[in-house]
């Protein structure tokens, strides 16, 4: 997790949180129920986003940047 531990697990914790309320929809045995794919692709993008991310109080060289 390198330096930004906060930002990373907020970004990996959210995008979990989306996947799991859409794949409930994937699991009640409603064949009418789906997952909205919208919200899948923005789960994905938020871990993304958590994974690459720098904390606000990691500066460019601790962050190996410079």
């Amino acid at each position: 997790m390198k330096k930004s531990w906060r930002t990373t697990l907020s970004g990996v914790f959210a995008g979990i949180v989306l996947l799991l309320g859409q794949a409930q929809t994937l699991l009640d045995d409603d064949p009418k129920t789906n997952p909205e794919y919208t919200v899948i692709m923005a789960a994905v993008g938020m871990i993304s986003l958590g994974l690459n991310a720098r904390d606000e109080q990691v500066t460019s060289e601790q962050a190996k940047m410079k």
